[in-house]
């Protein structure tokens, strides 16, 4: 039976190595999301931030954190309203495309997170944190949340 773990983090790098050791620990670009604020125009003060700039920085964030197999290589920009610009990799990223209100929510939800907790997730990616999610079935998911705890996630749940 699948599971879904979701984790949130305080820290992005931190965010960033649990995708690092989820891939060594043979998880695939099709198990794995990244979600997280894309403020990379606010910390250089890049005022102008068109999208096909935030795609093409988006692409290179992510062929900077997947490593040799290129896990989020294909890591791209979006703007969820109420949120901001995000940065999203992985299966969450294609069901966030040409999202609207609500579509963050509805893709949690689609991934199998309660719609209790969607809300609390879309509150951490408001606060300036990040997200893992993770798919997967048997023991393989006591290892990604032995990961994801061991990186630092303040909240983590599996269904």
């Amino acid at each position: 039976m699948a599971h879904t773990l979701v984790a949130a983090f305080q820290n992005q790098e931190r965010a960033r190595e649990a995708v690092r050791q989820l891939e060594a620990q043979g998880f695939g670009d099709d198990n794995v999301s990244l979600i997280t604020p894309d403020d990379r125009h606010h910390r250089q003060g890049d005022d102008h931030g068109g999208r096909q700039d935030s795609v093409v920085d988006g692409t290179a964030w992510g062929a900077g954190i997947g490593g040799a197999a290129g896990l989020l290589a294909a890591a791209g920009a979006i703007a969820i309203p109420g949120i901001g610009p995000l940065l999203a990799a992985g299966p969450l990223a294609a069901a966030l495309t040409g999202a609207t209100a609500g579509g963050l929510a509805g893709a949690f939800m689609d991934m199998g997170i309660p719609a209790a907790s969607t809300k609390r997730y879309e509150d951490e990616l408001k606060h300036g944190h990040s997200v893992v999610t993770v798919q997967g079935d048997g023991e393989k998911m006591e290892t990604a949340r032995s990961v994801v705890q061991a990186q630092g996630a303040h909240d983590v749940e599996m269904d």
